[in-house]
């Protein structure tokens, strides 16, 4: 099993997090062909495969189908690099999880993805936003920096556990080296590249734990943080209010019945839950609400 990592030549906050990943010890080309024939290269260290195209980082769908197809290897999960934008311009270091399963069929995703879609999101995303934290403090990136979690949000479309790592949130932080090295050394200890464990992997003695699916609140998940940050927290989706849309919702709920309330929430969370479930194996999921919308 591999782990592909992903960046985009075309995003400074991609690519420049990939660039110092890549000048850490080990990495080795490993062409493949039929990849490389659509602009797509890639590089080994153990277990990890990180792919580099040039396109928008939400316009290369499947390349987990894509790269077993292309070599056989069977891949355990993906990790994308990218830019955050915000109307605060505030600067950040985020993690989140992929999908918009709140869009009905028909409808045109706006930053990729397929309507009523989530990828598994990926089991270290909990862990990793802990180690994330440490990191930026201790190369002198926080208080500047906030270190957040995002909303479940955007494509591409993946089947295999999946999260994106992105810094924000203007041109002038994108190519900040100082954020990109912090987010090149999460991926290399997250992935005990360097010689230690690796931080997140959900095992069978993690059967049984509890996994806070994220249900209501704002995009940056402000309530939900407030969990998360704690040790041994494993995070699934994280549905913001704008991801539970509701039509009629002035229908009396005095006796309980949403029945006439519309919209597509309930396919929202059933696609999260869905999909949680299915990067937890074994794990009890519990959602944790936030009545803020």
């Amino acid at each position: 099993m591999v782990t592909i990592v992903v960046a985009t030549t075309s995003d400074p906050a991609s690519i420049n997090p990939a660039y110092a990943l890549l000048a850490m010890p080990g990495w080795l080309p490993v062409p493949a062909p039929s990849l490389l024939q659509q602009g797509i290269k890639s590089f080994a260290n153990k277990n990890v495969r990180f792919l580099q195209h040039d396109k928008g980082i939400v316009e290369e769908d499947d390349l987990d189908r894509r790269w077993e197809e292309a070599t056989g290897e069977a891949v355990d999960e993906v990790i994308f690099f990218s830019k955050h934008t915000a109307v605060s311009n505030r600067p950040a270091l985020t993690v989140h999880p992929i999908g918009v399963p709140h869009l009905r069929e028909g409808d045109v995703p706006p930053q990729g993805g397929r309507p009523g879609w989530a990828a598994p999101p990926d089991p270290r995303i909990g862990p990793w936003l802990r180690l994330l934290k440490k990191l930026a403090q201790s190369h002198n990136l926080v208080p500047e920096f906030e270190i957040t979690l995002e909303g479940t949000h955007h494509g591409p479309i993946t089947i295999k556990p999946t999260m994106f790592l992105e810094i924000g949130s203007t041109d002038e932080y994108w190519k900040r080296q100082d954020a990109a090295k912090v987010i090149a050394l999460l991926v290399w200890e997250g992935l005990g590249l360097g010689g230690g464990a690796a931080v997140g992997n959900w095992g069978r003695e993690d059967e049984r734990n509890k996994v806070l699916l994220g249900i209501g609140g704002g995009h940056y998940a402000p309530r939900h943080m407030d969990i998360v940050m704690k040790e041994g927290v494993w995070v699934g989706h994280l549905l913001s209010g704008y991801s539970l849309p509701m039509e009629d919702p002035s229908q009396s709920k005095e006796n309980g019945n949403t029945d006439g309330i519309g919209g597509t929430w309930r396919q929202s969370i059933k696609v999260a839950i869905e999909a949680t479930k299915s990067a937890f194996p074994g794990g009890d999921v519990l959602a944790h609400l936030d009545h803020k919308y």
